[in-house]
């Protein structure tokens, strides 16, 4: 079994005091900032993950109904994959078991059906996981890597980001909550453009995310690996919908 050789307790601060000692934020704030950022050349901008066909349908068409379908993405989808997922790496790595965390990988894998959404998972997982070895050298990103190359493991994002969250010891839920709250961002400038909406109107939709999030986040931390996966239906078939439409700005 492959295991965890440092201390995965250590520079945790559950009092949230700045690990460095200054007291101006916890020392992980700034690396999982950028971590997050839309602006972290992932892909994940080229994505949709079922927008799209929403779009073609008129089921989203404004301010009000995109974020009606965001907020059924991140309640309804991402909190039983992404969301959990991150949990179940944190859970791995406390007890010092990377191969639990490959078969996770696997296990995201055969639970996404729709196989745009599942090829975008592998591409976005393998970049994030390139990228952030930039920010967090120190992790087990190479590992994760040398898996992927061997085609031992798929690629997901939220794998990779969990990785690189644990590395710079960022609490699981504040981990979730920013890898969440990157794609609503991702998501709401692509319906910018897309729907379009103003940008006012995307600053709106982010802001009434905010809740939303936050009770994901509380949901991904009581759920187990049974529940991985219980996604809603109807967002599964509008993203393998999405490979039949005519026309498409967005590759899932």
């Amino acid at each position: 079994m492959s295991t965890v050789t440092h201390d995965d307790t250590a520079g945790h601060d559950v009092q949230g005091q700045c690990s460095n000692g200054s007291g101006a934020s916890p020392g992980y704030l700034l690396p999982l900032l950028q971590l997050s950022d839309s602006a972290l050349p992932t892909g994940a901008f080229s994505h949709s993950f079922g927008m799209e066909s929403y779009l073609a349908d008129g089921t989203v068409a404004d301010e009000a109904t995109f974020a009606a379908w965001l907020r059924a993405y991140v309640s309804r989808q991402l909190t039983y994959t992404d969301g959990v997922a991150i949990r179940m790496v944190y859970d791995a790595l406390h007890l010092g078991d990377l191969d639990a965390i490959w078969r996770l990988d696997l296990l995201l894998a055969a639970l996404t059906l729709p196989e745009q959404v599942r090829t975008a998972a592998a591409t976005i997982g393998r970049r994030t996981a390139e990228v952030g070895s930039v920010v967090a050298p120190e992790s087990f990103l190479g590992d994760y890597l040398a898996e992927l190359d061997a085609g031992r493991c798929h690629g997901h994002p939220a794998v990779a980001f969990a990785v690189l969250a644990h590395a710079i010891d960022a609490p699981p839920a504040a981990a979730i909550e920013a890898h969440l709250f990157a794609a609503v961002t991702s998501l709401t400038q692509n319906a910018v453009r897309a729907i379009p909406i103003g940008q006012t109107a995307g600053q709106r939709v982010q802001r009434a995310m905010h809740d939303v999030v936050a009770d994901a986040v509380a949901t991904a931390l009581t759920l187990t690996e049974h529940d991985l996966g219980a996604a809603s239906p109807g967002l599964e078939i509008a993203q393998m919908r999405h490979r039949r439409q005519r026309a498409r700005m967005f590759m899932s």
